[in-house]
């Protein structure tokens, strides 16, 4: 197949212990999935699952062992972090039960779902999409990806992000409002999953802005890490 274009080299992330990388289809986000952060963003409750998007080529995929660079964005003079959980999807399928969702499952990461939270609260005010602050270039950090038999205890793990060596958020994933399960069947209802599909699950209280020079360490236990620094 030829193309008119040259065409842009897929989105992909490392897998811990192997060359082979993971390719990016989808990034879907869940919102607000966790009590605390729901409170201090002004919410309650259980309130049902929403979700976002992000296109696939605002991953910013460090390497194994490696601190990666993430560009302020243009635009916004409030940038936030969200540490979460990512869940690699590596099979795809609809109307996935939640008692089947974990065949679904290739594997776990860290990730950080960063906001142009100026932007952000702009378009909520004014009752539009969160596009702009939520899915610009580079807006989804994310580690080397560990495969689901090597991280048996992700889901109840505890998750946590540093800011210049400093604690910012910490929490552990057993907090998550709607599990990982929950999660993918809602997801599976509304969109069909594909292998390649990330799921950024939710952050834990502690949200707060970053800046130029910071460096922004994600842990999820068990997982590879995850370093940025802002430039």
């Amino acid at each position: 197949m030829s193309f008119v274009i040259p065409q842009p080299a897929p989105a992909s992330v490392a897998v811990v212990g192997q060359e082979a990388r993971f390719p990016v289809h989808r990034i879907y986000c869940v919102g607000r999935n966790y009590e605390d952060h729901a409170k201090e963003m002004g919410h309650t409750g259980r309130e049902a699952p929403f979700f976002f998007m992000k296109p696939a080529d605002a991953v910013l995929a460090a390497a194994p062992g490696a601190t990666v660079d993430m560009p302020y964005p243009t635009l916004t003079a409030n940038l936030h972090h969200e540490v979460e959980l990512v869940v690699a999807i590596g099979k795809g399928g609809s109307h996935i039960r939640a008692a089947d969702a974990h065949q679904h499952i290739y594997g776990y990461a860290v990730g950080l779902d960063m906001t142009r939270r100026d932007l952000q609260n702009d378009m909520k005010k004014q009752g539009r999409p969160w596009c702009i602050g939520k899915g610009f270039e580079h807006s989804a950090p994310i580690g080397p990806i560990t495969p689901a038999a090597q991280a048996p205890g992700a889901e109840s793990a505890a998750i946590a992000l540093q800011v210049n060596g400093a604690d910012r958020q910490r929490s552990t994933v057993s907090k998550l409002i709607w599990n990982i399960a929950e999660t993918i069947e809602q997801l599976s209802a509304a969109w069909t999953l594909q292998p390649g599909d990330l799921i950024y699950t939710g952050t834990p209280e502690g949200v707060g802005a970053v800046v130029r020079g910071d460096v922004l360490h994600g842990t999820v236990e068990g997982l590879a890490p995850l370093t940025v620094r802002i430039v």
